[in-house]
């Protein structure tokens, strides 16, 4: 858990600002269906200045809470509703101190602290509970069932079992029920305990005061409801086989919700937990929690990366599979930057910390995905709300199908066993559960996939969205030169002219002569030392390479016809020209470019399987936007080119005026404005800071086809969330009608209501394979 309060107007600060509102997190236990999440989130809320959202799948409470409201009283307002509520512990200053004990920890126990337990202790005792009511159960139900086995006051052995499962199995829910009722509440455990209590009383009031406990007597199961004598009459097997399946049906519920929140988890433990960090020249081995920006660590083959940093000594390749889902290592060396939780898969490596603790981009990471989880959709508002009034109703349905059955046949068996079925059908569990467990597995399947949600809100969108805007330096393209194509003139040898071009341009820092430099030595090999250099402000530079007085760029009176046509073909296909010459003479052009994405391609392709319509946008000139879309597939009517940075908002809002939805992907701070002006904001997670926090989803890999995945995630969850809903609506609105009318029995109601909360989970837990 985490909390942030704002500063302003604190001690030690010169503010007069009045201080801003707080946030906290805070872990509510007790919850057991939607309506008691529904509870908290509304006792909460009547707080004055107070902002609370309850997600019942998490088990959390985010509360955005004003200076005159303390944490304290927040916790105190959970506790009288009838729940529990923890405060999160303070983050841990680091000191010299406790730098120094937690290095004289062992790696195991510094590495422990960080792992999962190894068995959830509330998962296991209900799983307990289940076996053991099961067993006792199985033979109640069987009994009760087949005529067949039913011997000489069996009904006794039935009581026998039964009881245990009654009392000890069910206690949660009466124990929870009777917590409510203090309260002057009703909840999903009010109608199982009331729904069970009743069944089991009956059966004790027939066996010890009625007929049912004379030898002899037999029974038989029935589906629906008919009329029988009230006196000879016993409901042991509901009460038990309800209990039994109800605690069935919760535990496969909680273990899916862990199930569901494991991308997270994992997520939150792929950092590094201890680190060998350089003090005066030594080594000395350190939990990664004293990192501190400005310290320099050693990454040898096979570790992980403690943190975010700059690579200062080695050169290696790194495995980033596990934050970005790109499975190629990417090549690193002096000045790389490099993300912890990454593992170095080559050489030893010297990092220089940048990022530590919650600024490290696993860590927002992390943050984003549990935002992401804790939110909740429009539609799930509307579900709480449906669920926070829904047991109320239940109640007084199930007292209205008793007396309606008494009144139109006097039969007290029928009108009990029908109001008992009506009581135990009803639970809205499976309508709490619907958006937030979609919601936890498709948020942490995309973390996976480097995909980072940041709120349901956002879902709603990529169904709209029928135009996506790309950017295109940094996204379409690398946003680097590169070197294109090489024109050498007739008696000039090609490698020659690189090569000469190559050594000269190596002693500028200009980006154009860095990508003919480099461009230079991945074809040719080494380069030949330059003397005498010369920079020509705006024309270009000059100097002596192997003997040979050279020139690059603008620096010719003449140029021959076949060098100027090979640069007038290069500029009009959106190319940078630089013509090349050496003692007096043009002798060739070479050609640089900001590269296009080898994926870009495909990623627009994908974009338009999607029903989206691809646009580019660029301060580039439009010869060099036109190429660049050409190369990809983009309309050359569809390229909106030497837009300014300010214009790009503009450029949106004229794309929306006209009626389309737009999506645009970005990765700059010239981006983080018409980000947060799209409908839908798609940041680079290669970006900046500014295009990444303007986002409603980031895309940790510079990839573009991630865009298209990202879109088609988000429309499966959607769609998912939606699925749950139509099932859970729809289940409560046929059973209610079905258990009133005398055609269900109640343990078949117990059974289908435990199971249409697994359902849901269970398809929720779909999109762990998404792809």
């Amino acid at each position: 858990m985490t909390s942030s309060t704002s500063t302003a107007g604190q001690p030690g600060t010169t503010s007069t600002e009045s201080p801003g509102p707080s946030q906290v997190e805070l872990l509510i236990g007790g919850m057991t269906c939607a309506s008691c999440a529904a509870r908290v989130e509304k006792k909460l809320n009547r707080i004055d200045g107070v902002s609370a959202t309850v997600n019942f799948a998490t088990e959390k409470a985010r509360v955005t809470y004003p200076p005159g409201v303390q944490v304290e009283d927040l916790i105190a307002t959970v506790v009288k509703t009838g729940y529990t509520a923890e405060e999160p512990p303070p983050p841990q200053p680091r000191t010299e101190a406790t730098e120094a004990a937690a290095s004289t920890k062992s790696p195991e126990s510094a590495g422990a602290t960080g792992a999962a337990p190894a068995a959830d202790p509330e998962l296991s005792a209900l799983r307990q509970r289940l076996i053991v009511s099961a067993l006792l159960a199985v033979p109640v139900v069987l009994l009760s069932m087949v005529p067949a086995l039913q011997f000489d006051n069996w009904q006794w052995l039935a009581l026998t079992l039964a009881a245990p499962v009654v009392v000890w199995g069910g206690l949660p829910f009466h124990r929870a029920a009777l917590t409510n009722a203090r309260h002057g509440a009703a909840t999903m455990d009010t109608l199982v305990s009331v729904g069970t209590l009743a069944a089991f009383g009956w059966s004790l009031w027939a066996l010890f005061l009625g007929d049912a406990g004379m030898p002899g007597m037999h029974d038989e199961f029935r589906l629906t409801v008919s009329r029988m004598n009230a006196a000879s009459t016993i409901y042991l097997e509901v009460a038990a086989g309800v209990v039994a399946f109800i605690l069935l049906g919760r535990y496969l519920e909680a273990r899916s919700k862990r199930r569901a929140g494991a991308a997270l988890r994992a997520l939150l433990e792929l950092g590094a937990k201890d680190v060998s960090v350089l003090r005066d020249g030594r080594e000395v081995r350190v939990p990664v929690a004293s990192l501190a920006v400005g310290d320099r660590f050693v990454v040898r083959p096979g570790e992980k990366i403690a943190t975010d940093g700059t690579v200062v000594e080695g050169a290696s390749a790194v495995d980033a599979s596990m934050l970005t889902g790109e499975s190629v290592p990417v090549d690193v060396g002096v000045g790389s930057p490099v993300t912890g939780a990454t593992v170095n898969a080559g050489g030893r490596l010297v990092v220089e910390a940048t990022r530590v603790g919650s600024d490290t981009q696993l860590a927002r990471m992390a943050k984003l995905v549990e935002d992401a989880q804790n939110g909740k959709a429009q539609v799930q508002r509307l579900a709480d709300r449906i669920s926070a009034v829904f047991v109320p109703v239940v109640l007084l349905i199930a007292l209205g199908t008793l007396l309606t059955w008494l009144l139109a046949g006097g039969d007290v068996t029928a009108s009990f066993t029908a109001a008992v079925a009506v009581l135990i059908i009803a639970c809205p569990c499976a309508l709490g559960l619907a958006t937030p467990t979609a919601l936890m597995v498709g948020t942490g399947r995309g973390a996976q996939l480097g995909i980072l949600i940041k709120g349901p809100e956002v879902l709603e969108s990529t169904r709209r969205v029928d135009t996506v805007v790309l950017d295109k330096t940094g996204t379409v393209t690398t946003g680097r030169m590169t070197l294109q194509e090489v024109y050498a003139a007739e008696g000039t040898d090609e490698k020659q002219l690189l090569r000469i071009a190559g050594a000269l341009e190596h002693a500028s820092e200009h980006p154009v002569a860095r990508a003919i430099a480099a461009g230079a030595e991945g074809r040719v090999g080494p380069l030949p030392a330059a003397e005498h250099f010369e920079n020509v402000p705006g024309r270009g530079v000059r100097g002596r390479v192997e003997g040979h007085e050279v020139s690059v760029g603008r620096l010719f009176d003449e140029v021959p016809e076949d060098v100027a046509r090979a640069r007038r073909e290069a500029e009009t296909s959106g190319r940078t020209a630089v013509v090349v010459g050496w003692d007096g003479v043009a002798r060739g052009v070479v050609a640089v470019a900001d590269a296009v994405k080898e994926t870009s391609a495909q990623a627009v392709r994908e974009l338009r399987e999607l029903g989206l319509r691809p646009v580019l946008l660029t301060g580039d000139n439009r010869a060099v936007a036109e190429a660049v879309a050409g190369e990809v597939g983009i309309d050359a009517a569809d390229v909106i080119a030497e837009v300014l940075p300010e214009d790009k908002v503009d450029a949106v809002r004229r794309l929306q005026a006209e009626g389309r939805t737009v999506a645009m992907v970005g990765d700059g701070v010239n981006d983080a404005a018409a980000l947060a002006t799209a409908d839908l904001g798609l940041a680079m997670g290669t970006g900046t800071d500014a295009a990444i926090e303007a986002g409603d989803l980031t895309l940790v890999r510079g990839d573009l086809r991630v865009a298209a995945d990202a879109i088609r995630l988000s429309r499966r969850t959607l769609g998912t969330i939606k699925g749950n809903l139509v099932w859970a609506f729809g289940y409560n609105v046929a059973a209610l009608p079905l258990a009133a009318a005398g055609l269900l029995n109640p343990m078949i109601a117990g059974a289908a209501m435990a199971f249409s909360s697994v359902f849901v989970v269970t398809n929720s837990l779909r999109l762990r394979t998404f792809r």
